[in-house]
């Protein structure tokens, strides 16, 4: 199973402070040799070109995992069907449950509680802005489970054009073969009556 455990605590902390909002942390991740950690910051951060970057490079797990966290349900039971317990328990502490972050507490795990705080933080500036009657939002958090799930239709949709493609040129290869033979056939066969007559 994915998660975010498997990097080291390091470039987590790098994260944490990315999402904190520090551009040089940031900076950092994007040079890095795991840039998807820089695209999961601002995804958390409402970037929906993030979101996109993540699909498109098969991080898709990172960007439910910010939906996760910013309280959608259904990219919250994802998470608990396909990442590890960890990440379940850092976006609900991202949205203060209390059991989840004495999960966190209990199992030491202060790193994912610095995430979870930051990306707190984060989210509650999302919600007062959202709530300032004033300010104008185009577009908005991206759905990542039905963008996941059209992802994997058009996944598979490839992956079946290019199976029957190569059952294609197997066939055709095949019928050439096939008719190289035969007419490689035709061209000895004078030439073994010839023997019996002899």
């Amino acid at each position: 199973m994915q998660g975010l455990e498997q990097y080291d605590v390091k470039l987590l902390l790098a994260l944490v402070k990315s999402v904190e909002g520090r551009t040089d942390f940031f900076k950092v991740l994007v040079e890095g040799p795991h840039p998807e950690l820089a695209a999961f910051s601002n995804a958390i951060r409402g970037d929906d070109d993030a979101m996109v970057w993540l699909f498109k490079h098969d991080f898709a797990w990172l960007a439910i995992l910010s939906n996760a966290c910013d309280g959608d349900e259904k990219a919250q039971e994802w998470v608990q069907r396909n990442l590890t317990k960890v990440n379940m328990m850092y976006a609900l502490a991202a949205r203060r449950n209390i059991p989840a972050v004495k999960w966190l507490l209990t199992h030491r795990l202060e790193i994912f509680l610095m995430l979870a705080r930051e990306t707190e933080k984060f989210l509650d500036y999302q919600d007062k802005e959202y709530a300032w009657p004033y300010v104008m939002h185009f577009g908005g958090h991206h759905r990542a489970i039905e963008e996941l799930e059209e992802w994997k239709c058009a996944t598979e949709r490839e992956r079946t054009a290019t199976t029957k493609q190569k059952t294609d040129n197997n066939d055709t290869e095949e019928r050439q073969q096939q008719t190289d033979q035969g007419k490689q056939d035709r061209e000895e066969a004078p030439d073994d009556q010839g023997d019996q007559r002899d």
